[in-house]
C-alpha cells in the first residue's frame, strides 16, 4: 500500500516548518501594511500628530474666544464705571458750588415750614498747597477757624492795640500775616503768632510800600491758601478793638458773614427805596432794594467752593483794575445777580448784628449819645469811618475797658 507523501515544508509531526512561519509572518505584515496605507495615506504617526495638533488648536480657539468674551465684558463694565465716576464727580462739584442739592430730593413740608439749604459743604483740605502754613495753622487754629490780620510797619502802633485787646479778651486762635521783616520780628518779641509768607515780588512790592487800600486788597490772594487748607477765617483789619470773643457770636450758616457799613436797621439790613419819576404819570413810583455795603475789613468766610471763588473773582479784578477799591469789588461780586453776559456768584451771606459788630459811625454818631445804647458792650468796634484811627482806638479802650465815660466826647461825629 502506497503511503501519502509529505510536502517538503511539513515536518514529520504535521506542524509548519520554521520557513513556513516566516513566510506567513511576512504575508501578514504585508497585509497590515496595505491596510495602514489605505487608512492612513499620510502615515500612521503623522496622522496621530495631526490629530493631536488639531485637538490642541480647537481647545486654544475655544479659550481665546472665552477670553475675548470676558475682555469685552470688562470693557463694557469699565465704561459704565467711568460714566458713574464722571456723573458723581460732576454732582460733587455742583454741590461744592451750591448749584446742586447736597441732600436727596424730598417732598416739601407744610406751609411755612420749608427751609432751603444755604450752608455749603466745606472743601477737602489740601496740605500740599502750603505745608509750612498748614503746620502753623494746626498749632494756632481752634475748631479749624481763626482770626487773621495782615500788617506792615505802617500800622505797627495800631497792631499793638489790636493784639493787646485780643489777648485781654482771651482769644487764643489768631494769626498776624507779616508783610515785612520788621513786623515779623515785632510780633515774635511780643509772643504773637505770626506767619511770614515766602517771597513773592508781586505781593511783596505792595506789602512794603502800599497804603491802607493797597494792602487791604492783598488779603483776597493770601486768604485763598487758608481756605484751601480747610480753615475758616475771620478776616480782621488792624483798626479794630476786640471787647468780646467774636467766635461766640457767629452763626456759621453762610459762606460769608460780614459786618455792615450801615448805621441803622434800614441801611445795615436793607430796605425798599422808592424812586419817584413824575413824568411817568401813573407809573411814577419804582421800587428798588438797597443795602449799605459789607465791610471788607471784617468778615467771617467759610472754607467752601463759593468762598474761594469769591476770593478769586475779587483778586482777579483787582489785578486788572488797579484803581478799583477792594471793598466795592468785594460787594459787587457778592451781590450782583446773574444776567446776560455775567454769571453771578452763588454764595450765601449773612449780615452781622450792627450793635455787636459796630462800625465807628454807629458808635460816634448814635451810640455814645444814647444813654441806653451806651450800656451795650459790643463784640468789636471797627474804626473804619475815621482817619484818626489810633487815637480813637485808645479812646474806645478807655470807654469800654477802663470805664472812662467821657473818653469819646472829644471826638467829632465825622472827620475834620
Amino acid at each position: 500500500m502506497a503511503g501519502r507523501r509529505e510536502g517538503p515544508l511539513m515536518r514529520a509531526n504535521g506542524l509548519p516548518s520554521r520557513g513556513s512561519r516566516i513566510a506567513m509572518a511576512v504575508a501578514v505584515g504585508v497585509l497590515l501594511g496595505c491596510i495602514c496605507a489605505f487608512l492612513y495615506p499620510d502615515g500612521l504617526f503623522q496622522s496621530a500628530r495631526w490629530h493631536k495638533v488639531h485637538s490642541s488648536d480647537c481647545e486654544s480657539s475655544e479659550r481665546v474666544n472665552l477670553l475675548n468674551g470676558e475682555l469685552a465684558s470688562l470693557f463694557k463694565r469699565n465704561a459704565e464705571l467711568k460714566k458713574q465716576v464722571k456723573e458723581l464727580s460732576l454732582k460733587l462739584q455742583l454741590v461744592g458750588q451750591g448749584k446742586y442739592p447736597a441732600q436727596e430730593q424730598r417732598k416739601a413740608g407744610p406751609f411755612g415750614t420749608v427751609k432751603a439749604l444755604r450752608t455749603n459743604p466745606t472743601v477737602i483740605p489740601d496740605v500740599t498747597v502750603n505745608p509750612r502754613l498748614a503746620k502753623i495753622l494746626d498749632e494756632v487754629a481752634l475748631n479749624n477757624e481763626l482770626i487773621v490780620a495782615l500788617a506792615n510797619s505802617n500800622v505797627k502802633e495800631m497792631l499793638e492795640v489790636w493784639f493787646d485787646n485780643i489777648k485781654r479778651v482771651g482769644i487764643p486762635n489768631y494769626l498776624v500775616v507779616a508783610l515785612d521783616d520788621n513786623v515779623e520780628s515785632f510780633c515774635k518779641s511780643k509772643q504773637v503768632p505770626v506767619y511770614r509768607r515766602d517771597p513773592d515780588e508781586g505781593i511783596d512790592s505792595i506789602a512794603r510800600t502800599g497804603g491802607n487800600h493797597a494792602v487791604s486788597g492783598l488779603k483776597f490772594r493770601i486768604l485763598r491758601e487758608f481756605l484751601q487748607l480747610g480753615y475758616s477765617v475771620l478776616l480782621s483789619d488792624i483798626d479794630i478793638v476786640y471787647l468780646q470773643n467774636p467766635f461766640d457770636h457767629l452763626y456759621r450758616d453762610s459762606d460769608v458773614e460780614s459786618m455792615s457799613d450801615g448805621h441803622n436797621n434800614m441801611t445795615a439790613y436793607g430796605y425798599n427805596d422808592v424812586f419817584d419819576e413824575p413824568s411817568m404819570g401813573w407809573a411814577r413810583y419804582a421800587h428798588t432794594m438797597r443795602i449799605w455795603v459789607y465791610n471788607s475789613g471784617f468778615f467771617y468766610i467759610r472754607s467752601t467752593i463759593p468762598s474761594i471763588e469769591l476770593l478769586d473773582r475779587v483778586a482777579g479784578r483787582l489785578s486788572h483794575e488797579p484803581k478799583s477799591w477792594d471793598q466795592a469789588v468785594f460787594n459787587e461780586e457778592l451781590f450782583f445777580p446773574s444776567h446776560p453776559g455775567y454769571d453771578g456768584l452763588y454764595a450765601s451771606r449773612r449780615t452781622m448784628d450792627m450793635y455787636l459788630f459796630m462800625n465807628s459811625k454807629v458808635l460816634f454818631k448814635t451810640v455814645r449819645k444814647d444813654s441806653e445804647l451806651r450800656k451795650l458792650k459790643p463784640v468789636i468796634v471797627h474804626l473804619n469811618y475815621h482817619p484818626d484811627k489810633f487815637a480813637r482806638m485808645k479812646a474806645v479802650v478807655e470807654f469800654y475797658v477802663n470805664g472812662k465815660q467821657n473818653a469819646l466826647e472829644r471826638f467829632p461825629d465825622g472827620s475834620e
